[in-house]
């Protein structure tokens, strides 16, 4: 399934079919993942730019985006957020905030729509390499996953900061964008994402993004988004760091849950391949259900 193919407004129904064989199955791939090429950072990577000028320039970048995104969201989404008087919960502090993954730019946007401040989302390193945006990316908060040990100490040095600055850490758990799914998948990492609210005792939101149908066909058969803000989750300073972890993934997990049951649109259908159908390379996941689709409408012919 290629990026190009996901807002078109006129995709058959039969085509918005997805066959997975594991939740951990990603139907957009880049180049690089499909090949299983391993993308590291570029030699002498700044998580935090020590450049003031450098600084400076994200820091009018982001309103820039920032201005962009309550355009889209509003404009080509419609999408409405509810919830976001919650977030004054956590005023004077920093939080996390954990969504679900369901569209490849309204990810990047919605969340800075969300916070009441400034966002730092973690990213993997594949996502620098997107033409045009994956250089600027950095710049308009994007964390990127380190891979060597000097890396990831530099990263959570970076995340530890910027919380302490009481901005906002966005992720995403679900780890692969399932463009507009309805249903909530397991945490491939299970908690371990949950060790930054835990270790800084800070509390946890999540954002639900939820899909329904237009009232206008301008965008043909593209659903509309609701956006759920809940929380807060906090530590408990009764437990271990491993407990709080536990804790916090299961609140957050079971928020998400939650609040997808407000979904009243399916515009694309994921189905569970069935064990005849699996194949061990999951990039060829889309093609098999793309493969059934047309068989099918030939033996109907």
């Amino acid at each position: 399934m290629a990026q190009a193919e996901l807002f078109p407004k006129d995709i058959p129904r039969s085509e918005r079919v997805f066959y997975y064989a594991s939740e951990e199955d990603d139907p957009i791939q880049t180049g690089e993942q499909e090949q299983k090429i391993e993308v590291g950072l570029p030699e002498g990577y700044e998580f935090i730019p020590k450049n003031p000028f450098v600084r400076a320039y994200s820091a009018i970048l982001f309103r820039i985006f920032k201005l962009f995104g309550r355009y889209y969201e509003k404009g080509f989404w419609q999408a409405k957020f509810y919830g976001r008087e919650k977030l004054k919960k956590a005023k004077g502090k920093g939080y996390v905030i954990y969504a679900n993954h369901t569209n490849p730019f309204h990810d990047v946007f919605g969340p800075a729509m969300a916070a009441d401040r400034r966002i730092f989302t973690i990213i993997s390193p594949v996502n620098l390499l997107v033409p045009g945006i994956g250089k600027y990316l950095p710049l308009i908060g994007g964390l990127p996953l380190g891979k060597s040990a000097e890396e990831k100490k530099a990263f959570n040095e970076a995340v530890d900061k910027r919380l302490a600055q009481k901005k906002v850490l966005v992720i995403y758990p679900e780890a692969h964008v399932w463009p507009y799914a309805t249903k909530i998948r397991k945490f491939p990492a299970g908690d371990k994402s949950f060790k930054y609210a835990t270790r800084n005792n800070l509390p946890v939101f999540t954002m639900t993004t939820t899909y329904h149908k237009r009232k206008d066909k301008k965008h043909g058969d593209l659903p509309r988004m609701d956006v759920y803000i809940d929380g807060p989750f906090w530590p408990d300073v009764n437990l271990s760091e491993e407990e709080n972890r536990a804790k916090l993934a299961k609140e957050a997990y079971d928020s998400l849950v939650k609040n997808n049951q407000k979904n009243t649109y399916e515009y694309f259908e994921y189905r569970k391949k069935s064990g005849s159908e699996k194949r061990s390379n999951a990039s060829n996941n889309i093609k098999a259900g793309e493969d059934k689709i047309a068989k099918t409408k030939k033996e109907q012919k």
